[in-house]
């Protein structure tokens, strides 16, 4: 699959990138996809929901009368989850919501949302940027040059784009990830995928060395 590679201004270079078939031709499975997200929305939970039981509540630990002979109903003491301030049943307590995934889904499942995004055409490749200070205004431009500024959009960088993606992370309808922290979550939320043509390049290299 063959992309044309675009600069700042919207333009093309004449360069192309071959992005892998093997990545983004396959059919997408969205099995996967379903169980990745799920994985990456419940490691965001923190867990912290708590509840007080019978034990915790302030209150009297006496019995409020005696057990038979009253007429009404057997009563322990005021902590009894019946009554209005006593402790909870069955309440939320603190605990891990996150779960194991093994490797090879969570790269299907990455695989899956790439092929997805290359199937809808919202893969755009921008010429690798330089800056020697984090700039937010020139990135606005570069949306509107792109076409793409009233759309949610994840930029995936190299390593080295700490600048760009500092200048990135103010504009509210923009995601910006490295590419090694590239998760299937923020390709699905994402409607269009603009990668640096380094990082690009990185998936045509990966591809080149597994056939070698």
């Amino acid at each position: 699959m063959q992309v044309d590679v675009l600069n700042i201004q919207g333009q093309k270079t004449g360069r192309t990138v071959e992005l892998p078939e093997e990545i983004f031709g396959i059919e997408p499975n969205d099995h996967v996809i379903y169980l990745s997200v799920k994985q990456y929305l419940a490691a965001q939970r923190q867990g912290t929901h708590k509840v007080k039981t019978r034990m915790e509540v302030k209150g009297a630990s006496r019995k409020l009368h005696r057990q038979k002979g009253t007429g009404g109903s057997r009563k322990g003491n005021l902590r009894n989850p019946l009554y209005k301030g006593g402790g909870t049943i069955f309440g939320p307590k603190p605990r891990d919501y996150s779960f194991k995934l093994n490797r090879k889904v969570k790269d299907l499942a990455k695989m899956s949302a790439l092929a997805y995004k290359a199937k809808e055409s919202a893969i755009v490749i921008l010429e690798d940027i330089s800056m020697e200070a984090p700039k937010t205004k020139t990135f606005t431009g570069v949306l509107k040059a792109l076409n793409i500024a009233d759309k949610k959009a994840l930029f995936i960088l190299p390593e080295n784009g700490e600048n760009v993606y500092l200048s990135l992370r103010n504009i509210p309808s923009v995601n910006a990830s490295l590419l090694s922290d590239m998760n299937t979550y923020d390709i699905v939320n994402a409607q269009v995928l603009v990668l640096s043509e380094s990082a690009a390049n990185v998936f045509t290299e990966a591809d080149v060395e597994e056939t070698a």
